[in-house]
């Protein structure tokens, strides 16, 4: 009996040292830092959106998992269309990232560029909090990461140093700067523009020089940079495409995770997420819009198409809305339409 419960002891012993070593192992494997990667730091929402997530993951794992801020995609030499790349790869380890910037890797992402799509916010809150916004995460786990959470870095409105734009007709043959993801190209040269692709750093020299006439972005970023002293002295708000932003990290950091600190960290995303879509929407879901004062303030002319000049870019796009909907999926891009079709306005 005695040698029985030496035996037990000796058992439970080997049990609890064995505990012991498997979560010593757990924790060494853990990093010291964790790598997160952004297009903009604060003070703009995409940046804040980065920050409330790692502040929250520190706080809620008490130190455990610490993560640093990388914006202007400095992991990555500042070429943002190879972000998700280098998350597949782990350069990055985790990232709030666009859906443009990310789109050409997962062409279903192209959806939230689909030409005047998403008339208002609620759409975009019908797509990306519904069944397709999950169905894009299941594509984003297939394509190589671990999705968690939407972010918004908003609508992107068109400015320009020329004239007030109120049709097609008046963005004829002006030079816009576009984003790297070809849905953008297609969709200026149909309106009669001339495209050009190029990153933000390089953008601002030549808005300033008049070599390039406009661009597009969302408000935030125009009183953020000032764009009026860049010559960008006219802002229309079109509301052509919405860009969501995607709290994800990479699969193999994810799995040397606990599941407490997985859940932990998918909550956090969650609640960051939620909170960054408020600080973005804010200023332009109002009434009196004041964002759309600030900026007039600056000594800039704002227009505001109504509803029958909208109409005519929507028109003047279709034809690049239909030849992207099979590279997205037709299907998919159906599921979109009927959930927007059936949102609550």
């Amino acid at each position: 009996m005695k040698f029985r419960r030496t035996l037990l002891g000796l058992a439970a012993a080997a049990t609890a040292l064995g505990m012991f070593s498997t979560g010593a192992m757990a924790q060494a494997a853990y990093k010291p830092e964790y790598k997160m990667s952004l297009v903009l730091g604060p003070p703009t929402p995409w940046g804040q959106a980065g920050k409330i997530w790692a502040d929250l993951v520190k706080e809620r794992t008490q130190g455990r998992i610490n993560i640093k801020l990388y914006p202007g995609v400095s992991l990555i030499q500042g070429d943002q269309t190879r972000e998700f790349s280098a998350l597949r790869q782990g350069v990055i380890d985790m990232a709030v990232g666009s859906t443009i910037n990310w789109s050409p890797q997962v062409k279903q992402l192209n959806l939230f560029s689909m030409p005047f799509l998403m008339p208002d916010y609620a759409a975009i809150d019908a797509l990306t909090q519904g069944d397709v916004g999950k169905e894009m995460f299941k594509t984003l786990d297939k394509a190589g990461v671990v999705p968690l959470a939407w972010g918004e870095n908003g609508f992107r409105e068109i400015t320009n140093s020329k004239k007030p734009i109120k049709s097609p007709a008046d963005i004829k043959g002006m030079k816009i700067r576009v984003v790297g993801s070809p849905i953008y190209s297609d969709m200026f040269t149909a309106l009669g523009a001339n495209p050009t692709q190029m990153s933000w750093a390089d953008a601002q020299p030549a808005l300033a020089s008049g070599a390039v006439d406009g661009q597009e972005n969302p408000l935030f970023l125009f009183t953020v940079l000032k764009m009026q002293t860049v010559g960008q002295k006219f802002v229309t708000t079109w509301g052509y495409v919405a860009d969501p932003l995607v709290f994800v990290v990479n699969k193999e950091i994810w799995a040397s995770w606990t599941p407490a600190d997985q859940a932990i960290v998918r909550q956090a995303a969650l609640d960051a997420g939620k909170e960054e879509i408020v600080i973005a929407r804010k200023g332009l879901v109002e009434a009196d819009k004041p964002v759309l004062k600030d900026i007039a303030g600056m000594g800039v002319t704002v227009t505001s198409l109504t509803p029958a000049e909208r109409d005519e870019f929507v028109k003047a796009t279709r034809p690049v809305y239909d030849k992207w909907k099979s590279t997205v999926g037709a299907d998919l891009v159906a599921k979109a339409e009927q959930a927007i079709a059936a949102r609550k306005k």
